[in-house]
């Protein structure tokens, strides 16, 4: 049976660079993924055909989208279309954010 409310504990969870965990759920067509960075951690350079956007819960993250640093804070949002290259580097007291696929990313379930 489809779980409407979903924990933590019982989302998917994946390390993807070192000192970066997700945890993700997702429906029919999206997927909502939090991300928890260590103070300092990296989100290596990297595309996929997934549109993403984000927003950041706390921390600070050094983006860098298609080419252009932008230094996000708390409330901070992006987008990303496929394809577009990206990285990410938490600030000294790490990060949460959310991220939103779509369609889902099938290695992140």
């Amino acid at each position: 049976m489809f779980q409407y409310v979903v924990d933590k504990k019982d989302c998917s969870r994946h390390q993807i660079f070192p000192g970066v965990e997700i945890f993700t759920t997702h429906g029919e067509g999206l997927m909502l993924s939090l991300v928890e960075f260590q103070p300092r951690a990296v989100v290596e350079e990297h595309s996929h055909p997934h549109e993403q956007l984000g927003m950041l819960l706390e921390g600070e993250l050094d983006f860098t989208i298609g080419g252009q640093a932008s230094k996000v804070g708390p409330g901070g949002m992006w987008r990303i279309p496929g394809g577009v290259k990206h990285k990410a580097v938490a600030g000294p007291q790490g990060a949460r954010a959310l991220d939103v696929f779509h369609p889902i990313r099938e290695d992140y379930k």
